[in-house]
């Protein structure tokens, strides 16, 4: 009787389960990063709009003109 002790794939078995593993996570990290870049993204109105209100408070721009770019920058 022959008694078998070890791994029944051997070292090559191994390795290629390894390396498929490998390229397998490898292939899920690129898909993810692809689908998250291609994601729209949202912009930031609320900033912009910030930004103009504190123009407005220092007295850089009137009020005319704050509402002229507060309507431009709700259009986008």
């Amino acid at each position: 009787m022959h008694w078998y002790y070890g791994n029944p794939m051997g070292w090559g078995g191994m390795a290629m389960m390894v390396l498929g593993l490998v390229l397998f996570l490898g292939g899920l990290t690129v898909l993810a990063v692809v689908l998250l870049r291609r994601l729209p993204r949202t912009p930031q109105i609320g900033s912009a709009t910030r930004i103009l209100e504190e123009r407005l408070a220092r007295g850089e721009i009137d009020a005319d003109e704050f509402e002229r770019l507060r309507r431009t920058i709700e259009s986008r």
